[in-house]
């Protein structure tokens, strides 16, 4: 699967099964850090990846990253989990008008009230008021490790409440159609609950008394 994927489609069906579902149909190691959260609840994400690393309190890369990354992509972004404001509202409004659509970052970010009013989506560790110096770029556009995940460009990240997935592009096809099976397998498990039937039952589980 080429990153010129149809995401229109795409987005519509992960969005559909959600970040937790995906995790357990890839069969992969897909799933980032859970102390990745949303900055403003209801926030969603489903485009192809742009990786990067920024050093530690240095926002330079995100700067460069904004001149290079294509239209419909979201930015993933390594910082060492190193805590400081690296993007706020005026990223936010470029990265708007360069037609990028999300964020996710291991560090931190600010202007939360402005980011959630504007619509844009960012996952980060934290919220800091701390500024960011602009010296280094150590890495733009190149497959990165990213906090429990790898991503490369053009991989699919779903971000919901849940949490963030990575999934390889390679793969995205195969996810969503077995996210899509697990999801219909799940939906006639709750009918078979609301008629009084049991998860023990349903599930196969052992029936084991405490004590025994």
């Amino acid at each position: 699967m080429s990153a010129n994927f149809d995401i229109g489609s795409v987005a519509q069906r992960a969005k559909a099964l959600g970040s937790s579902t995906l995790y357990e149909a890839s069969g992969l190691p897909t799933a980032v850090d859970p102390a990745i959260r949303p900055v403003w609840r209801g926030a969603f994400i489903a485009a192809p990846a742009y990786p990067l690393e920024c050093s530690p309190g240095d926002n330079l890369a995100l700067h460069l990253a904004l001149e290079r990354a294509p239209q419909g992509s979201v930015l993933v972004v390594g910082t060492g989990n190193f805590l400081a404001g690296y993007w706020g509202e005026v990223l936010t409004v470029a990265a708007q008008a360069a037609g990028v659509v999300g964020l996710v970052i291991d560090g931190g970010v600010r202007d939360i009230q402005a980011i959630e009013k504007l619509g844009f989506p960012v996952f980060s560790r934290g919220v800091s008021v701390k500024g960011t110096v602009k010296a280094t770029a150590p890495s733009i556009g190149a497959p990165i490790p990213f906090n429990g995940a790898q991503v490369a460009p053009g991989d699919l990240v779903v971000a919901d409440d849940d949490g963030v997935v990575i999934i390889p592009r390679a793969e995205v096809e195969r996810t969503l159609a077995e996210g899509e099976a697990r999801a219909d397998k799940e939906a006639r498990m709750m009918a078979a609950l609301r008629e009084g039937r049991t998860t023990v039952e349903l599930m196969g589980l052992e029936r084991q008394e405490v004590g025994q």
